[in-house]
C-alpha cells in the first residue's frame, strides 16, 4: 500500500509542478550559469547506493574543501536562489523521480550520503560510526520523516536518528499522511530552514 500511494502521489507532484521546474532552472542559470541539478550518492535501503537528484542550491565548487559536509545555518556555500529553493524545499522536486524508481519513499528516515561525517565538538566522526545509523536504512528513506519536521536543524545526527527510530518503530499510513500534510505546511510558509519550530 505504501508503494503504490508513493508512486501515485509522485506521479501526481512530477505532473503539477512541472512549470515550477522552468521557472527554477531560469533562476539558477541566471545566478551563476552553472549546472541546474546537482546529482549525489545517497545510502538507501539495506545500505544499497543511489544517485539522488536535486535542484542545486549551492555554488559549483561547494564541497572542494570541506567534502560531504551538512549545510549550515549562515552558510556561504548556499547560492541566493539556493536560500529560497531550501526554505520552501523546492530543492527537492527532482527526488520524485527517486520515488517513482523505488530509490526513496515520501515518508521516512533522511537520505544520507555515504562518507559524510558529523562533528562531536571539534571531532569529525563518521556518520557509520553513530549509534542508530544502521537501525535507519531497514526502510526506504523519505523526502520528508519524523526528524526533518519534528526536530531541530541544530540538534546532532545522534539525536535526529532517535526521531528515525522512532518512525521506523510506529510507522502507519495515518502517520505518513500526517507528516506529508504537514510538509506541505512548512514548504507553504517557506520554514524549512527555520532554527525554531517550522510550522
Amino acid at each position: 500500500m505504501k508503494r503504490a500511494f508513493d508512486v501515485a502521489l509522485a506521479s501526481i507532484g512530477l505532473a503539477i509542478s512541472a512549470p515550477l521546474w522552468c521557472v527554477l532552472a531560469i533562476a539558477i542559470k541566471l545566478e551563476d550559469g552553472g549546472p541546474v541539478f546537482y546529482a549525489q550518492d545517497r545510502v538507501g535501503r539495506d545500505g544499497r547506493l543511489f544517485r539522488a537528484l536535486k535542484f542545486r542550491s549551492m555554488q559549483c565548487d561547494a564541497e572542494r574543501t570541506t567534502g560531504p559536509l551538512q549545510a549550515r545555518h549562515g552558510d556561504a556555500r548556499i547560492t541566493r536562489a539556493g536560500r529560497v529553493m531550501r526554505a520552501t524545499a523546492m530543492d527537492e522536486l527532482p527526488q520524485l523521480w527517486n520515488i517513482l524508481r523505488g530509490d526513496m519513499s515520501f515518508v521516512g528516515p533522511r537520505a544520507l550520503r555515504p562518507g559524510e561525517i558529523e562533528f562531536e565538538g571539534e571531532t569529525p566522526v563518521p556518520l557509520e560510526a553513530v549509534p542508530g545509523y544502521t537501525d535507519r536504512i531497514v526502510v526506504r528513506p523519505g523526502l520528508t520523516g519524523v526528524a526533518q519536521v519534528y526536530a531541530s536543524r541544530d540538534i546532532s545526527r545522534r539525536s535526529k536518528f532517535r526521531y528515525d527510530r522512532l518512525y521506523i518503530r510506529r510507522r502507519s499510513f495515518t502517520l505518513d499522511m500526517r507528516l506529508i500534510l504537514l510538509s506541505f505546511w512548512i514548504s507553504f510558509r517557506g520554514t524549512w530552514e527555520s532554527r525554531d519550530r517550522k510550522y
